[in-house]
């Protein structure tokens, strides 16, 4: 095998490479079964048996307690910007959306082309910058929820402290810092996230639901777009991304592996320092995008001087085998995605070119 390279794309992203390697070692022969996970039929006992176990992962690794349905779905989490307001925005309600971001803004306007939405905060014209203190999130105490998106990808800012909306519901995009951290989970109502940045590959959706909001969904959507038909049938009402939760299953055991979700806070706490700490070092040439109070520990954006530079540094970056460290089209600049399955020597390697660019640039 070649040499693996530092993997910084937004998603899909870097997979721990222990999880690859029991990948390539089941792939032809899963279990004694005499075919691939890829072959196996979701209704045969040994996918049943990874399904089951993912679920039970999940609850394990997140600290869910008993009245949460977990479901694995297709169609990526740009799918839930619509299925959610179709299923939990009744007859007469409004919907309250915290725009925080490029994607917290796209699920807001799908909703806008279903039901009515209260924009609860604006910060489009502060180029997203910052997140929302608690008081700035302003809605209607009859909302049928609130919705923010809990990191923002391209922008590199993420809360740090959420809203506390009583009882209104919650809900949380966390495609991009899902099992990053330690969190009290039984504050949303409902959470849903592409696995592809901290859980596994493209083409699965974790949607995490509690009972008590479950119960308010509506009855008159198509079947197959009713987050009940799939809670009730334990995701296999159809036939779901077997490959996808089979990969999730093993990042979660992984995650156990190494310390759970403190384990992982830990190492993604050191990560964003000793990175933050190389741009914060070198203002008059590395400058942070996100207000520091905002920073993400998932998404760290940062410019150069012009925009030459920043071509430069992606180039150079790219001999050096770091890789996807261009920003968002939107956006421009530098972005590193420092996912759970990068390592902190990865970034001990990007600190290290950073420092020899700037020296020579």
């Amino acid at each position: 095998m070649s040499e693996r390279k530092v993997n910084f794309n937004p998603g899909p992203a870097a997979l721990p490479l222990d999880v690859l390697k029991t990948v390539q070692s089941e792939l032809l022969d899963f279990q004694g079964s005499g075919m691939s996970i890829l072959e196996s039929s979701h209704r045969a006992k040994e996918f049943e048996a990874v399904n089951d176990r993912a679920i039970e992962l999940v609850r394990e690794v997140l600290g869910l307690s008993a009245d949460y349905h977990v479901l694995f779905m297709g169609g990526g989490a740009s799918t839930q910007f619509a299925l959610i307001p179709m299923n939990f925005v009744g007859e007469g309600q409004t919907a309250a959306y915290v725009d925080t971001g490029s994607f917290a803004n796209k699920a807001m306007k799908e909703a806008q082309n279903i039901t009515n939405v209260h924009v609860a905060f604006n910060g489009k014209e502060e180029k997203y910058r910052r997140m929302p203190a608690m008081d700035d999130i302003k809605y209607p105490s009859d909302a049928a929820y609130v919705h923010i998106c809990s990191n923002n990808t391209i922008e590199g800012t993420q809360f740090h402290q959420f809203p506390n909306t009583g009882n209104v519901p919650l809900v949380a995009d966390m495609s991009s810092d899902i099992a990053s951290r330690q969190l009290d989970y039984s504050q949303f109502s409902l959470i849903y996230a592409g696995a592809q940045k901290n859980l596994g590959p493209s083409g699965v959706t974790l949607v995490i639901v509690r009972d008590d909001f479950l119960a308010t969904a509506r009855k008159d959507v198509p079947t197959i777009l009713s987050h009940k038909t799939h809670a009730d049938n334990k995701s296999l009402y159809n036939t779901p991304p077997v490959f996808g939760i089979y990969i999730m299953k093993l990042v979660l055991d992984w995650i156990q592996s190494n310390g759970g979700l403190a384990g992982v806070e830990k190492l993604n706490a050191a990560k964003k320092d000793l990175l933050y700490g190389a741009i914060d070092s070198a203002p008059d040439f590395y400058k942070g995008a996100a207000e520091k109070a905002a920073r993400s520990w998932m998404n760290v954006t940062m410019r150069l001087p012009d925009e030459e530079l920043e071509a430069r540094f992606v180039a150079d970056a790219k001999k050096e085998g770091i890789l996807g460290i261009k920003g968002h089209r939107s956006v421009g600049g530098i972005r590193f995605s420092i996912y759970n399955a990068v390592t902190l020597a990865d970034i001990q390697k990007t600190v290290d070119f950073m420092d020899k660019f700037r020296k020579s640039a």
